[in-house]
Parts: C-alpha cells; structure tokens; sequence
C-alpha cells in the first residue's frame, strides 16, 4: 500500500495573457501549495483493472476521474499490462473550487505509482504524463511556490513563502472554469497582477509586500455573479487578515494571517455561513 498526500493549491496571482491557437489561454500566475489535502491510497487490486472508491457519493468513480486517467496515463508510458490497482480518495479539499483538488489526485497516483512500481521515472517525465491530463496536474506534482506560465505547465520555482496561516472558504456553489475564460476577453484586460512584484516580494521574504499584490483577474467575471466572494472577502478583513482573494476560477476565497488567533476567529466566523471552511498553513517542502 502506498499513501500520498494531495496538496492543495492557491493563486497568489493569476493573469490570462492571451488566447492561442488551439483555444486554450495562456496564464501567468504564482501558485502556492498549502497543508489541506486529500488522501491518495494505492493498493494492488483482487482482479485486473483499476477499480476507485472515495468518502463523496458524487464524485465519478469511472475513467473521468483524474486519479483514474493518471493511472491508465501511466502504466500507458510504462507499458505494464493488465495492472491490478485500488485508489482510495479520502476527499477533503473541496471540488470544483479552484483549489487543484482533482489535478493534485493526479498527481499524488503518479508519484505513488511511481513508487509502488519502482519505475524510477524522473519528475521531469512524470509533469509529461501530467500535463496530458491536465494543466495544473505538473505544479502539483512540484508543489511549493512556482511561477506558471503557458496554459500553466511551464514552471519556474520560486522563493519559499513566508509561513503564515490560510483561511480557505468555499461558498456552497461551484463555477466553469472554461465558461469564466470564455469571458476573460483573450487576455485583453484593464487591470494586471504585479507578478514581477510579487516574485521580488517573495524573494526578499516581504510577508506584506506578498499580501498587498494579491490579485485574481477572473475574480471580477466570477464576483460579478456571485455576491459571495465579496461577502467573505469583506468578512475576512473584518477579522484581521493580511490581504484576501479568490482561488484560481473559484468560487474558493483565502485569507492570509499572521497571527493564528486571528485566522481561528476567521475561520470560526466563515464556517457559520459556509460549511467548507478550512484552518490550514503553507506548504513548502516537498
């Protein structure tokens, strides 16, 4: 049995920079890992095929789950035949809310597979397969702080972010990450992150300089439909955080906090509203 932790992810930025060819945006955007996670169990099946069960009734537990097309990507490139393999998902991040959850399953089967059958594949290699998945899926195999570019599978590592609590709140609806694209008008936008800003903030360790250029440009198009991001932005203020944003396409909100009792109080405030509300810290080592 081989048990990984899935990570998840949140956007310090998040810029759309253009519309290429294929339909696909190119992005540029600081990603950070953070303590909540999910489970990834891998065990050797009774019969042949891959068989996934996880704690949420809805979730797909077919070949559209991403832990699935992970495994079936990777004994693929390894040309195992007629693998025998159990995933077990313990689901706690939540789904379809900006926080790579699904990407980070993903990833967390490659690495393990990679491990329960020894095939000493590089990390280099196991971001190929990744990326086939889906785009997220290479930053989640690297965690840590990264800057990503292209459709987000171009990574450059970063300066470790300073530690400090994370208050994580999604509201009870989820969103379409490729509809809000769609209304991203291809990168021609008023308003930018200071990235470069941000990657210097990190570098010279300025915890504050961090919070002050926190900044999502899907947020406008996902805020101007829901209230609710707005909502626990401001609640978030109220009780102290360093600086607040959405998640990737959302609907997930983060507060960053440098004092612990400050964010217990967020935390507790949040989770009377909306029920996935979680207390977590930044992940750097991996």
């Amino acid at each position: 049995m081989i048990l990984e932790k899935a990570y998840a992810k949140i956007n310090l930025t998040l810029d759309v920079t253009g519309k290429l060819p294929n339909g696909y945006h190119s992005v540029k955007m600081v990603m950070q890992s953070v303590e909540l996670h999910d489970d990834v169990i891998l065990s050797e099946g009774s019969q042949d095929g891959i068989k996934i069960k996880t704690n949420l009734k809805f979730l797909p537990n077919d070949n559209t789950n991403l832990a699935v097309k992970a495994a079936n990507a990777f004994f693929e490139y390894t040309n195992i035949k007629n693998p025998s393999l159990e995933i077990e998902l313990v689901k706690r991040i939540p789904v379809a809310a900006g926080l790579a959850g699904g990407s980070s399953n993903a990833a967390a089967v490659l690495r393990g597979l990679n491990k329960m059958y020894n095939t000493n594949l590089s990390i280099d290699t196991l971001c190929e397969i990744g990326v086939k998945i889906g785009a997220d899926v290479p930053y989640c195999i690297r965690g840590g702080s990264m800057l990503a570019e292209g459709i987000g599978e171009i990574l450059t590592p970063l300066a470790k972010m300073p530690e400090c609590f994370v208050v994580i709140c999604k509201p009870d609806f989820s969103v379409v990450t490729a509809k809000i694209y769609a209304r991203m008008n291809g990168g021609d936008l008023p308003v930018h992150p200071d990235t470069n800003g941000m990657i210097d903030a990190l570098e010279k360790a300025d915890y504050s300089g961090i919070c002050h250029r926190l900044y999502n440009v899907m947020e406008e198009v996902t805020g101007s439909d829901h209230e609710e991001i707005s909502i626990i932005e401001d609640i978030m203020l109220e009780c102290g955080c360093d600086g607040t944003v959405m998640s990737g396409s959302g609907p997930t909100v983060f507060g960053l906090f440098s004092d612990e009792n400050k964010a217990k109080n967020a935390e507790n405030t949040l989770k009377a509203k909306f029920d996935e509300t979680f207390l977590t810290k930044i992940k750097n080592n991996f």
